[in-house]
C-alpha cells in the first residue's frame, strides 16, 4: 500500500470548515446541523455543487448522513463503507456511527434523544427527501425539538462553492431510444387521469432523462442532466438551465410539446398552480421544500412516478440492444484480461493502472460513452472493502500472491454494464478458493431460480445468501439492485437485499438487476461475482405466471480459484454452459490473443478423477 503516512498525521482542512459550520449555526440559531448525502433531486451521484457532506467531513463515499452539534460530529455510514470511512474520517475528529444498512435512519434517533426539549435541528429543506423530512418532523417534535429547514449553510461557508452543471443535454436518438417521446408522455398522461391529477412534478434526473428522451454529463458517470418536470393534458415544461438545450433540440422538443423554462423557475411555478387543481408527487422522490411550496388550495396526490415502472421494464427491443452492448463490453474485457495476464509480473501494474487499462478498452468499443460508475480494483485487502476506490496517494501494487477484484461498468448508446471479477495473482489459498467458490454457488444459485410473477425482490435475496450463510459467512450489502438502460447504473423499484419488502418492489418482466453475492475479509481479501440478470417468461401453470432469470453478462468466471469439489453436478453444469455461451457470442467480436484467452478461460470446468 503506497500510504507512508499514517491518516492521523494528515493535516486535514475538515476541523476549520467544522468551525466555521458551527459559527454559522450559532447565527442563525441552530444547535444542530444536518448535511445529507443529497441534492435537489434526491440524487444517489452528486453533482459537485451539492458534495456538501464531502466538504465538511472529508468522507468520499456516495451515502452517508452528517450531524454537527456545538461539541460533536458523527457521520452516519453503512458496512459497505465501514473501513474507508474509518480512514478518512481518522484526522478530522468526526466519529463514525455505523448503521447496518444505508435505509436506516438512526441518527434521527439519535438527535431525537441527545438533544433538548426547545433546541433547534437545521437542514436545508431543498435537499432533505420529503419522507426523511416527515420522520424527522415526527421523531423531533414529540420530543419539543424545533425543526427548522430554511437554512442552507454551505452557501453561507463553502468558499469557491461549484456553481449548477452546465453541460450540454443532447438527444438519445433513435434506434436506440426505442419509446418516442410524445408516446411515454402519452403513457403519463394517462396514468395521471386514472389518479384525477390534474398536474405531474418530477425532479428525479432518471426519470427526467427517460421520459424526454434526453441525456446530459451534469453527473460524473451518469448520462443525466439536472432539471425538473411539470406535466399537465395539455403541457409538459422542462425546468433546466439556460443555454443548456441546443436551439435545433429546442425546436424538436417543441414539436412534442415540450416547452423549456430556467432551472430556478421551478418552485415559482408550483407556487402558481390554480387553485382547486391536483398534482401528483411521488413523496419518496421529491424534497420538502418542493412539497412546501405548493398552494394548501391545491389538491396533492401522492403515488410512485409512474415513470420509475415503465423505465424498469425494458422493451424486447431494449433488451435486445442491451444483449449487443453487453457483447461489446465482454470483448472489451477480453482484450483486457488478456492484457493483465501478459502483464503481470512483467510491468509495474498498480490499482489505478487497472482502472486506466479497462476504461481503455471500453473506449474502443462502438457507442461507448463513459464508465456507468468509478471502477473498484481492489488487490487483496483493498479488496475487502465493497466500495474501496484507490487514488494517487493511497493504492496498491498488484505483485506477489492473492486475489484482485475488480468490480467496473460502462455506458453504452445501446445499454449500461456492471460486473464484478475476481482473478488470481501468484498462488491462491484454499481459504480464498472457498470463498471464491461459496460466493460462486450463492450467485449461481440466484441465476437459476424461478420465481411466480410479482414476487417481491427482496424475497428472492436469501436465495444467493444460502450456501455463504451455511459456511457461517454474510456480507453486508444488497445481492442486487436495477440497473438503467443507457441510464443510471443503480435504479429501481427492485432491489435484492435485506430491505423490508414493499408492494412497488415486485419483479416484473424486462427488468434487469445485478446479481453479486460476496465475502470479505477484512484486512485480508475480498470475493465479489457479479452478473447482470433479465427477468423474462419462463412458464404458465394454473398457480400463475412464472418468471426466470436470463443472464446478460458475457465474461468468463476464473475457474482457477474454484475448489470444485465443493460444487454440485448441477452448479458445474451451469458453469460449463455458461462459459459455452460466452465464447459462442464473443469469439466473433475478438481475434488474435483475446480469442485465444477467451477460448483457455471457457474450457469446461471437469472434476478431477477421485
Amino acid at each position: 500500500m503506497n500510504s507512508p503516512v499514517s491518516p492521523s498525521a494528515i493535516t486535514s482542512p475538515i476541523p476549520a470548515r467544522l468551525v466555521q459550520l458551527r459559527a454559522a449555526m450559532r447565527e442563525q440559531g441552530l444547535d444542530a446541523y444536518i448535511v445529507p448525502s443529497s441534492d435537489p433531486h434526491l440524487s444517489e451521484y452528486l453533482p459537485d455543487r451539492w458534495q456538501g457532506r464531502s466538504y465538511f467531513s472529508g468522507f468520499t463515499g456516495s451515502v452517508g448522513t452528517l450531524i454537527v452539534t456545538a461539541d460533536f460530529a458523527g457521520l452516519w455510514v453503512d458496512s459497505r463503507y465501514w473501513s474507508s470511512a474509518e480512514t478518512e474520517l481518522a484526522p478530522t475528529g468526526i466519529k463514525m456511527m455505523k448503521i447496518a444498512s444505508a435505509a436506516a435512519t438512526l441518527y434521527i434517533d439519535w438527535l431525537a434523544s441527545n438533544l433538548q426539549p426547545g433546541q433547534t435541528v437545521g437542514v436545508d429543506g431543498a435537499v432533505l427527501g420529503l419522507a426523511t423530512a416527515r420522520a424527522l418532523e415526527h421523531a423531533l417534535q414529540s420530543k419539543g425539538i424545533t425543526f427548522n429547514t430554511s437554512h442552507d449553510l454551505l452557501n453561507k461557508v463553502w468558499d469557491e462553492r461549484p456553481s449548477l452543471p452546465q453541460a450540454a443535454i443532447y438527444e438519445h436518438v433513435a434506434p436506440y431510444a426505442v419509446v418516442a417521446r410524445a408516446d411515454k408522455l402519452a403513457m403519463l398522461r394517462e396514468q395521471m387521469r386514472s389518479k384525477n391529477a390534474d398536474w405531474h412534478f418530477i425532479s428525479t434526473v432518471d426519470d427526467l432523462a427517460w421520459i424526454f428522451n434526453l441525456r446530459g454529463a451534469d453527473v460524473s458517470y451518469n448520462p443525466v442532466f439536472v432539471g425538473h418536470a411539470l406535466i399537465s393534458q395539455t403541457e409538459a415544461k422542462l425546468f433546466v438551465s439556460a443555454g443548456k438545450v441546443p436551439a435545433e433540440l429546442a425546436v424538436v422538443l417543441a414539436k412534442d410539446g415540450v416547452s423549456l423554462a430556467d432551472y430556478g423557475e421551478a418552485a415559482s411555478a408550483l407556487a402558481a398552480l390554480p387553485a382547486d387543481s391536483s398534482i401528483m408527487i411521488d413523496p419518496r422522490r421529491i424534497t420538502y421544500g418542493f412539497r412546501q411550496g405548493i398552494p394548501a388550495t391545491v389538491n396533492v396526490i401522492e403515488a410512485i412516478n409512474p415513470s420509475v415502472f415503465a423505465k424498469s421494464r425494458k422493451t424486447a427491443e431494449e433488451a435486445q440492444f442491451v444483449r449487443e452492448a453487453m457483447e461489446q463490453d465482454g470483448a472489451a474485457l477480453c482484450e483486457f484480461f488478456t492484457w493483465l495476464e501478459g502483464a503481470l509480473g512483467k510491468q509495474r501494474i498498480t490499482e489505478l493502472t487497472i482502472d486506466e487499462e479497462i476504461c481503455a478498452a471500453r473506449a474502443r468499443q462502438p457507442h461507448f460513452i463513459s464508465p456507468s460508475f468509478n471502477t473498484i480494483a481492489g488487490f487483496n485487502a483493498n479488496g475487502a472493502m465493497p466500495h474501496y476506490r484507490a487514488t494517487k496517494e493511497s493504492h496498491s501494487v498488484i505483485e506477489g500472491d492473492g486475489l484482485l477484484l475488480i468490480d467496473s461498468g460502462g455506458q453504452y448508446l445501446n445499454g449500461t454494464t456492471d460486473i464484478t471479477r475476481v482473478v488470481p495473482v501468484g498462488q491462491v489459498s484454499e481459504a480464498q478458493k472457498r470463498d471464491f467458490t461459496l460466493v460462486l454457488k450463492g450467485m449461481i444459485n440466484l441465476s437459476q431460480m424461478r420465481y411466480p410473477r410479482g414476487t417481491l425482490s427482496p424475497m428472492l435475496d436469501t436465495v444467493a445468501r444460502a450456501p455463504i450463510w451455511a459456511d457461517g459467512v454474510n456480507y453486508g450489502h444488497g445481492t442486487g439492485h436495477g440497473v438503467g438502460y443507457f441510464l443510471n447504473v443503480h435504479e429501481g423499484p427492485q432491489n435484492i437485499s435485506p430491505a423490508i419488502a414493499e408492494a412497488h418492489m415486485a419483479m416484473e418482466p424486462g427488468m434487469i438487476t445485478s446479481n453479486e453475492p460476496g465475502i470479505y475479509r477484512p484486512g485480508k481479501w475480498g470475493v465479489r461475482i457479479e452478473n447482470l440478470l433479465l427477468n423474462v417468461p419462463a412458464m404458465q401453470t394454473e398457480f400463475g405466471e412464472y418468471l426466470e432469470f436470463e443472464t446478460l453478462t458475457l465474461c468468463p468466471i476464473d475457474t482457477r480459484c474454484i475448489t470444485v469439489s465443493l460444487l454440485r453436478e448441477d452448479e458445474i453444469k451451469w458453469l460449463n454452459d455458461y462459459h459455452a455461451t460466452v465464447l459462442q457470442r464473443l469469439s466473433p467480436r475478438v481475434s488474435g490473443a483475446a480469442l485465444e484467452w477467451l477460448k483457455a478461460r471457457t474450457q469446461p470446468l471437469l472434476r478431477p478423477a477421485s
